[in-house]
């Protein structure tokens, strides 16, 4: 089994802009209740299914796969909820940690939002000035909730 432990936080400020390239990631949702969520995203040129654990906090269980790219344009525009989750991830490395960083378009303009990927729930970690509050236990944040009621509608 594959687990993810990972920290979300807010943005204090724009300091991290221009320390990465962004990428763009669609991503769409089959499934979003009960025991997991089923997500398929493409980020450029490369398409993955997701599964994941319903579990809230820092840790939960997640099983990533490559999938066709053609696969995966066929499943968004014809099987997943609307609206997708459409964003702009950028990876800025900070003293040993890789930060992604995704600011979101669409129905969730104006929200941008910092993750990190630990090894362990209380790994220590710096964190950068431009990071904020920590939001990993508000399930509002959660990309599968943002495609249900998005950052506008709050």
């Amino acid at each position: 089994m594959a687990e993810e432990i990972e920290r979300k936080f807010l943005l204090r400020n724009e300091d991290w802009r221009g320390l990465a390239p962004g990428k763009i990631c669609v991503q769409g949702y089959l499934t979003g209740s009960g025991e997991c969520c089923v997500r398929v995203r493409i980020v450029e040129n490369t398409a993955t299914l997701t599964i994941k654990s319903a579990t809230l906090g820092a840790s939960r269980s997640e099983f990533e796969y490559e999938i066709p790219l053609e696969d995966a344009r066929r499943i968004l525009a014809t099987l997943t909820r609307m609206p997708q989750v459409e964003k702009t991830r950028y990876s800025v490395e900070h003293r040993g940690f890789c930060w992604e960083i995704d600011e979101f378009h669409g129905e969730n303009q104006g929200l941008t939002v910092a993750e990190i990927e630990l090894e362990h729930e209380d790994q220590n970690f710096e964190r950068p000035a431009w990071i904020g509050e920590e939001i990993t236990g508000d399930p509002r944040y959660y990309n599968v909730n943002l495609a249900r009621v998005p950052y506008s509608k709050w």
